[in-house]
């Protein structure tokens, strides 16, 4: 059994890196910059040379020494360059061994800096996606539904908010946190659901982000035991990642869920997911976390598609839309309705989302369309609507399906 690829490995050392430099020597976007350069440095090298003994500690060396350039440069006219030159030290000397257990490698410290509140909720997002999730900048970009460039002018205000900022690398005050955790948990939500399904690509899975947002949702959770939506959070991406073995075939196809073999899910996740969220709902009112995972968890405990309890699903859904007004949910609100009161239903519903004009050029939006209007016995309508969809889609593995589904269809 083969280790971790390049990609996979750079992009778990990734955060690490960044958050021993940022530790280090402060300035988060010069660091930022450094981190990414030794990154690329490494993809192009260590294929052909071979990985270095230690990956991590011939990153911060790299990544050090570009910044230590970077900073010099830029603090040439400030008369600091003696200073930040005396800063170039080994890895060891960075994490000493023993300092530090595993799994505290700054990678939660680096969140709730790029979720700081002197930020704009977008551009906490934006900024942790990239410095900590490991996504490019078009990723997070077609994550938040907007041009490249719009995001790009977005990161770099963020990074230079905190620059200006002076902000301490260390993780906030208790009395912080609450105020701090709602960006948090919806980067690692859209980390997850980039890794659950890629907007690029060959493949539809990218099992690293999945796990990475996973890592973190846990490490976060062990630190704050008591919120619930933490909790909901873990318990929603653990279920639905318990469907990830059966997603896709030999060759990488996608397989709806009503077609998936159910005997190929993760029967541990499914009761460890089941079990965080009963625990979170016992706790008091939900959160959108808490519903999403008691959607996924009906999903997970039916034995199959027609055992699914749409009805309870298409309520839950209904209780979601009254805290999370986004067309995504709407439009999986219109699939749950749909397959339990009928195809024409659920269409309804999907108009709403079309007039609301947020997903105009979404991939989603025309799919669900073509599926439902499959359902209601329009042949001719849902491959158009497959069509559009398949050409919206810039995933290699949507593509085949869409268009294998739109082949599929006739007019009889």
């Amino acid at each position: 059994m083969g280790g971790p690829t390049v990609e996979e490995l750079l992009r778990r050392l990734a955060p690490q890196v960044l958050g021993a430099l940022v530790r280090r020597y402060g300035h988060f976007d010069t660091a930022e910059d450094a981190t990414q350069e030794a990154l690329i440095a490494a993809a192009t090298g260590w294929p052909r040379d071979g990985l270095p003994a230690n990956p991590r500690g011939w990153l911060i060396t790299v990544a050090s020494r570009r910044l230590t350039d970077l900073l010099r440069a830029e603090q040439a006219r400030r008369r600091r360059e003696d200073v930040v030159g005396r800063r170039v030290v080994a890895e060891w000397r960075l994490a000493p061994s023993g300092h530090r257990s595993p799994d505290s490698d700054d990678s939660l410290i680096l969140l709730f800096l790029c979720c700081h509140p002197s930020l704009s909720p977008a551009a906490q997002v934006a900024l942790t996606l990239r410095a900590v999730g490991g996504l490019s900048t078009a990723e997070v970009a077609r994550a938040f539904l907007v041009p490249e460039q719009t995001m790009i002018r977005r990161i770099s205000r963020g990074k230079q908010r905190i620059r200006d900022s002076g902000l301490p690398f260390a993780m906030p005050d208790p009395a912080e946190l609450p105020g701090r955790l709602a960006a948090v948990l919806r980067v690692l939500y859209l980390v997850f659901n980039e890794g659950y399904a890629s907007t690029s690509g060959p493949g539809l899975l990218r099992a690293d982000l999945c796990a990475e947002a996973i890592r973190l949702t846990r490490l976060l959770r062990r630190s704050m035991p008591d919120a619930a939506e933490v909790t909901g959070l873990l318990a929603l991406l653990l279920l639905t990642d318990a469907r990830a073995p059966a997603r896709t075939g030999p060759h990488g196809e996608l397989i709806p869920m009503a077609e998936q073999d159910r005997s190929r899910w993760r029967a541990d996740q499914i009761a460890e997911g089941t079990a965080l969220v009963v625990a979170a709902l016992r706790r008091g009112p939900p959160g959108p976390y808490q519903v999403q995972a008691a959607i996924a968890a009906l999903h997970d405990e039916a034995s199959g598609p027609e055992q699914t309890d749409w009805p309870q699903i298409a309520m839950l859904y209904e209780v979601l839309t009254t805290m999370d007004a986004s067309p995504l949910v709407a439009l999986n609100r219109a699939v749950a309705v749909a397959m339990a009161d009928g195809p024409d239903a659920g269409l309804a519903l999907v108009e709403k989302v079309v007039a609301d004009g947020r997903l105009a050029r979404d991939v989603r939006l025309p799919a669900v369309r073509a599926h439902l209007l499959e359902r209601r016995g329009d042949p001719a309508a849902a491959r158009a609507e497959y069509r559009t969809a398949a050409a919206r889609a810039t995933n290699l593995a949507q593509q085949r399906y869409l268009n294998a589904r739109a082949d599929r269809l006739t007019d009889g």
